[in-house]
């Protein structure tokens, strides 16, 4: 299942038994959704460098490189293996990578740091999308439950256990937003949006607390689709609305139902319902589409850049629009041409677009989300990601911008986390493109975009929701004070060598 042909996947592996397990990712890992570019020669040259590091300072610290990897130490010195590679654009010494006692240090002081993650998934039990199930066979060497370890385990064994795991005990995640893909096949949705409203009480049952938000998928142009909204309203409470334009994602080439955020009569009366119910968060995939694709799609290219977002936003004020992966078009096409685009025009499809939407149509309602569009980019490009966290944080707002990771399916959401909090925009671009600095970890500026931007409009008040230790909160304490062991395994498909 998936869009990759027969003929693609015969030149992939799966992320999880083959690729780096460096702390941050060493090349491109992709899903089903697009076939990922090869590990260029900068990547080689961050992982060569990264491994050299490794050996000579978990030596001196007498543990295994793996081990090293799993500390913060081992994160710093990722980072600073790409500032060697690709000019210094994270905020790393290598005192840090070299004395374990000053990273540890400053990760616990930013232990406590808010992240609400709006962007995250994971599959259905049942799932049909069998590029995925390989990542079964790595329970075992990831050594988080001893109790799998002596068992054939099942896609059923792994799924929401790992998501759990690397969401809320691998990463400084706090809060996190559970998402969801639907398909023309009813089979190949990631969750029923049933499943997906009975994990979010589960998990808020066990934690007693509020830690994971719902949304609930619409499909507009299927048979049934707004009575579908009157039941969310009515009987499951969701936290957010999720919606593909491009209508199915897994099964682009059999897409029946591509629609538009300005479709008057489509839309609109679902708009109406939203606005009724107080639920008013419109979150909507848009991008990963590279010329790639549309070559092979070219009738449903109307329906995936964010041309319909800004009439729609204008007609309806009282909604929040969130334009998830910020529309970055180059996922899945080489990271070349997407950094050529920039330096020859100082744009990028079609983030740039996004950004001007708030200046053009006169609107305060428009929010990017970083999902994919930070993973993709800060390992591909990272240069490209300062300038995209530019041009989000110029044209739409600091307080517009929206974290979000897309993960489990980039692993643990840890290392986007650190890069974001290390990331500043270089100078030279700042000058050259009008573009406020991003500041430290802890400013207003990456403050807002970890969580205060995404909890305001959610209405999460985490000052009365996390006010005292829940079950989630001893839980991670116990895991820390055990060791944690990061798997730092990344899901999904990587290229071969040649």
């Amino acid at each position: 299942m998936g869009f990759l042909s027969d003929d693609e996947l015969s030149q992939l592996l799966p992320a999880e038994e083959a690729a780096f397990p460096s702390p941050v990712p060493t090349q491109i890992v992709s899903s089903d959704e697009y076939f990922p570019e090869p590990q260029n020669a900068q990547q080689k040259q961050v992982e060569a460098r990264l491994i050299d590091m490794a050996d000579r300072l978990a030596a001196k610290q007498n543990i295994s490189r793996r081990r090293f990897f799993q500390t913060a130490s081992g994160m710093a010195a990722a980072f600073l293996a790409m500032n060697q590679v690709y000019g210094r654009l994270f905020d790393v010494s290598e005192a840090e990578a070299a004395t374990p006692e000053l990273a540890q240090q400053r990760a616990i002081a930013l232990q406590g740091q808010q992240v609400f993650d709006a962007h995250t998934h994971f599959l259905r039990d049942d799932t049909r999308l069998t590029n995925f199930v390989a990542m079964r066979a790595s329970v075992g060497k990831a050594g988080w439950n001893k109790g799998l370890g002596d068992r054939e385990q099942t896609i059923a064994d792994l799924k929401f256990e790992n998501y759990f795991k690397e969401i809320f005990l691998d990463s400084d995640t706090k809060v996190a937003l559970l998402t969801n893909s639907p398909s023309d096949v009813p089979e190949d949705w990631f969750l029923t949006n049933d499943m997906v409203f009975q994990t979010r009480d589960k998990v808020n049952t066990q934690a007693g607390a509020r830690r994971l938000l719902a949304h609930y998928t619409i499909v507009p142009g299927q048979p049934g689709w707004l009575e579908g909204i009157d039941h969310a309203i009515a009987d499951l409470r969701p936290d957010g609305w999720k919606g593909y334009t491009i209508g199915d994602n897994t099964h682009k080439d059999s897409s029946h139902y591509p629609w538009r955020l300005d479709d008057e009569q489509l839309m609109y009366p679902a708009y109406e319902r939203f606005v009724k119910s107080g639920v008013c968060n419109v979150c909507i995939h848009k991008g990963l589409f590279p010329p790639s694709v549309e070559k092979l799609v070219p009738n449903l290219r109307p329906y995936v850049d964010v041309s319909d977002v800004g009439r729609a936003a204008k007609d309806w004020p009282q909604l929040n629009f969130v334009v998830y992966h910020s529309g970055y078009r180059h996922v899945g096409g080489s990271p070349a041409e997407a950094m050529a685009e920039w330096e020859k025009t100082g744009r990028s499809s079609w983030v740039s677009d996004l950004a001007e939407i708030p200046e053009k149509y006169g609107v305060t309602n428009v929010y990017g989300d970083l999902g994919q569009l930070f993973a993709y980019t800060s390992v591909a490009q990272p240069r490209l990601a300062a300038a995209l966290m530019g041009t989000l944080v110029r044209g739409l707002g600091a307080d517009h911008v929206i974290w979000g990771t897309d993960a489990v399916w980039t692993g643990s959401p840890q290392w986007q986390i650190e890069g974001l909090r290390r990331l500043e925009i270089p100078e030279d671009m700042q000058k050259a493109f009008g573009f406020a600095p991003l500041g430290p970890p802890d400013g207003k500026v990456k403050r807002g975009i970890f969580a205060e931007n995404g909890f305001r409009i959610f209405g999460y008040d985490h000052h009365a929701e996390l006010a005292t230790p829940d079950h989630f909160a001893m839980i991670k304490q116990d895991y820390l004070q055990q060791g944690a062991e990061p798997s730092n395994l990344r899901y999904g498909y990587i290229r071969k060598t040649t």
